[in-house]
């Protein structure tokens, strides 16, 4: 089971977001040079109740161009996960790992590995070392990248602390890869792609012939808003369900808490507030963002340069956007 996270403890740890004044004048207009001005960022969508009221790219690739999404993937990656339970592809989020990877499982690992469930994976509560940050570099140079992950020591029982990690995704799309028989790329096409009407390019493969599970995935911005779009609609997209409802519910359900940002997370996604609006978001390095803000019927997307220097505040400063400019001008028109 989760931990308890009190809802006082979920407001105070949400965005973090400052509220703007009052008397802000709220336009879209503010938002458009508010965006112009962050140089890194290069497009930005708008859409309330489906409909987008601003598309606008401010440089690099146009909003029909894949783009990198990095660590959004976990978003989509999550979702693929959704939509494999419900067609019997996975058992449900207590499956345990180890009878499905078998013999990829090192034999150095960890015992607990083997015990390692989708609920654990998809909520970073593996308890393995992770291998993003300063051990990110290792773990990719390495042959193989799944034994890398899976072999990690465990600084934590499994199911205790989250510990954000890319390797602890990768592991979950190579469980889902091989429950399903097939590569992600093309779970992600049939089970995404063609329900949604979008493209999904392959993407880049680990040394052992996994896709990334968990980073680099491609969508073009209008791509990644429909997938936007359909968690919005709990799942739904031109009235066909295409992730369960409850899987929705469930993944943004608070799960842990990220001790270096203090952000809430569920099952893939980050969960916040932003003046009074519950808000939930798919994250990823530089600036790829995905929002979704329920209770305006709104979905934002914003991609960025992936390849800049991480820098303090870099996320903070798209967070501030999103608060100050975009949601006062959707409440005053809504």
């Amino acid at each position: 089971m989760p931990p308890r996270i009190p809802r006082r403890a979920m407001l105070a740890l949400a965005l973090a977001l400052p509220a703007p004044a009052l008397a802000q004048v709220a336009t879209l207009d503010t938002a458009i040079t508010s965006a112009a001005a962050l140089p890194h960022l290069r497009t930005l969508i708008v859409a309330c109740d489906g409909a987008p009221v601003l598309e606008r790219v401010f440089r690099g690739p146009g909003l029909d161009r894949p783009a990198n999404i990095k660590s959004a993937s976990k978003s989509v990656l999550a979702t693929l996960v959704g939509i494999g339970i419900a067609r019997d592809v996975l058992d449900g989020l207590d499956q345990p790992i180890g009878p499905v990877l078998g013999r990829a499982i090192p034999p150095a690992a960890d015992p607990r590995v083997r015990d390692l469930t989708i609920r654990q994976l998809l909520s970073m509560r593996a308890g393995l070392e992770r291998t993003s940050g300063a051990n990110y570099g290792r773990w990719v140079n390495s042959r193989d990248w799944l034994g890398f992950a899976l072999s990690r020591p465990m600084e934590d029982t499994p199911g205790g602390r989250m510990i954000y990690s890319t390797g602890t995704s990768h592991i979950l799309g190579a469980v889902l890869a091989r429950a399903a028989r097939r590569s992600l790329h093309a779970l992600a096409r049939e089970w995404l792609g063609a329900p949604l009407g979008i493209a999904i390019p392959d993407w880049m493969r680990a040394p052992e012939g996994v896709h990334f599970g968990g980073n680099e995935m491609l969508m073009s911005p209008r791509a990644l808003l429909a997938f936007t779009e359909c968690w919005r609609n709990e799942g739904r997209h031109a009235g066909r369900e295409v992730v369960p409802a409850a899987f929705v519910k469930q993944a943004w359900t608070p799960q842990a808490r990220s001790a270096w940002s203090g952000q809430l997370y569920g099952l893939g996604w980050w969960i916040g507030e932003a003046r009074g609006q519950a808000v939930y978001f798919a994250w990823g390095y530089g600036g790829q963002m995905a929002y979704v803000v329920p209770g305006l019927k709104l979905s934002v997307v914003m991609t960025s340069d992936p390849a800049v220097p991480r820098a303090n505040g870099q996320v903070h400063t798209l967070h501030t956007l999103l608060a100050e400019s975009i949601l006062p001008a959707m409440e005053a028109t809504g």
